[in-house]
């Protein structure tokens, strides 16, 4: 198998992790070997429950028995897909109260910058340095690493970019600009939170210019911060929202939200302005509804806050700068990449799952599930002080 692996299959790295799985279920992962994971990553931060949730998995069986894909999105009505649509809205600031559903975060990114030069009839946008939104086109053009990007340019005009947390960039924002699109946190710069009400400033300079407010959800929101949204960690709503990753409970999925009198415009001039076949896709609807029903009906909001002071108390070691990030959003900052490479695969070797973060090669990544337990969290900090000091006595 790993030979066909390696023979067969793209690869997307030098050198995945090549564990060859057997199955998952909590907050582990089993080799063909036996040996298991404990999991600090939750496929980036995309299962929200753990793996193999009992309810998540009963909701996609249920929904087999009934019907998979029977029609292009948007045209016939389907329980799924309307029922987690509701359970959106409902749990959302008013103004976000239409939401389309994606097969993937990237392409409600990509659904997102349509609707907003729709809605403005303008074309620029405003995104910031060091900013990740996704790798189709579209959202690499939004994105801003250039060492991502080179390879692939051309890729779309008008962009512009500010610096995250700089209110001088705010004077950027024109009334040129479409929308601005921001992250709620960093994600691939390192975890890096707004500061000074940033966020609120950024809205307030959108609304003076009529342009709109895009928050890339992908990471933050579902519950991984301690709220629902994570904005709402920070004072502000979006004009339109991203979600995805965490929103499936490991099924893929996104969606991007908005108000009804601007989603609207996706369906004329041009009809079937935004379209996907798969989109929503009933199977993975349900998984998405039993997902965020269990994470509202459970305390998993503010366990996440707890057991991010919980993490914290428990990965001290002087390497350690720092840990950056919200909830069971983390990364851990250590001195070099070279020592954090290192102890990521010291860890793998002992049972721990951490990972890579795609702009700040000084950081692990620490998003497990939402519902690891207090033991699993101070054996997984447990093993990542061992590894350091097996690495550094070595």
């Amino acid at each position: 198998m790993k030979s066909d692996f390696f023979k067969y299959q793209a690869q997307t790295s030098p050198h995945p992790f090549a564990l060859e799985i057997s199955h998952a279920k909590g907050s582990y992962i089993f080799d063909t070997t036996g040996k298991k994971y404990l999991d600090f990553v939750a496929g980036v931060s995309a299962n929200s429950l753990g793996h193999n949730h009992p309810k998540v998995s009963k909701a996609i069986k249920n929904q087999l028995d009934k019907y998979t894909h029977v029609m292009v999105y948007g045209e016939f009505i389907q329980k799924p897909q309307v029922n987690l649509c509701k359970l959106l809205a409902k749990n959302s600031p008013s103004n976000l109260n239409a939401v389309y559903l994606t097969n993937s975060g990237t392409e409600a990114t990509e659904g997102a910058i349509k609707l907003a030069k729709r809605v403005t009839m303008r074309s620029e946008i405003i995104a910031a340095k060091n900013s990740y939104h996704g790798n189709t086109m579209g959202a690499m053009s939004v994105s801003g690493v250039e060492k991502q990007n080179s390879a692939f340019r051309p890729l779309i005009p008008g962009t512009k970019f500010i610096r995250y947390n700089n209110e001088i960039d705010l004077n950027k924002i024109t009334h040129n600009t479409a929308a601005v699109i921001l992250e709620t946190i960093q994600g691939g710069a390192g975890f890096i939170e707004p500061t000074n009400n940033f966020l609120q400033k950024v809205k307030q300079k959108c609304n003076e210019v009529c342009a709109l407010l895009i928050l890339d959800e992908i990471q933050t929101g579902i519950g991984r911060t301690g709220s629902f949204w994570g904005f709402q960690n920070y004072n502000v709503t979006p004009d339109i929202v991203i979600t995805g990753k965490g929103l499936g409970g490991g099924m893929p999925i996104g969606a991007f939200i908005a108000d009804t009198k601007m989603m609207s415009l996706l369906k004329k001039n041009p009809t079937l302005g935004h379209i996907s076949t798969f989109a929503g896709h009933p199977v993975i609807a349900a998984a998405g509804e039993a997902t965020i029903t269990e994470i509202l009906s459970s305390n998993l909001l503010s366990e996440s806050l707890r057991k991010e002071k919980l993490i914290k108390k428990h990965l001290k070691h002087p390497i350690i700068k720092e840990i950056r990030g919200k909830g069971l959003m983390l990364a851990a900052i250590v001195e070099t990449p070279e020592l954090a490479q290192k102890i990521v695969f010291k860890c793998l070797e002992k049972g721990l799952i951490l990972f890579f973060l795609l702009f700040e090669s000084k950081a692990l990544r620490i998003t497990p599930p939402l519902t690891i337990t207090d033991d699993e969290i101070v054996n997984g900090c447990k093993i990542i002080c061992e590894s350091i000091e097996e690495i550094l006595n070595k």
